[in-house]
């Protein structure tokens, strides 16, 4: 597992609005080249994220789908890349004085992806979810001027 965190300038609810806007995904996550289609009860549990990974020409199409929700405090998704694998992320907000901590949690839960040994998936996905958050961070406080 790797845990990454990062303190936002924004209420959990403006980071939270952010999170439930599937169609902002490929802004802040690293890999998503773009959107499809978001299903219209996003980010109820079992809604999905159609999105592709990859630059075109090489471009993969799959999904993410909401394993759990709680509105402006935790959103849990099972991210699919095939043929690399499939993954869990769990972003968790905690909000003080109108600044978010958010924390996001991802590990590998099947796939080719699942044979990297623990310290190299944990190097790559750090520095890739640390990035993620620093968009994310932009795009919430952007919102909440």
């Amino acid at each position: 597992m790797t845990l990454v965190s990062r303190d936002i300038h924004a209420t959990a609810d403006q980071v939270f609005a952010v999170l439930a806007d599937g169609w902002t995904y490929a802004s802040w996550v690293v890999g998503a080249s773009r959107i499809r289609e978001v299903d219209a009860d996003f980010p109820a549990p079992g809604a999905r994220i159609h999105h592709s990974v990859g630059t075109w020409p090489l471009l993969i199409d799959d999904t993410t789908s909401v394993l759990a929700c709680e509105p402006g405090k935790k959103l849990e998704l099972k991210v699919r890349a095939w043929p690399f694998g499939e993954g869990y992320v769990g972003l968790t907000l905690h909000e003080q004085d109108g600044t978010t901590t958010v924390e996001m949690e991802e590990h590998t839960l099947s796939g080719p992806a699942k044979l990297l040994p623990g310290p190299v998936e944990a190097l790559s996905l750090r520095a890739r979810n640390d990035e993620a958050l620093r968009r994310l961070a932009y795009l919430a406080e952007g919102r909440s001027r």
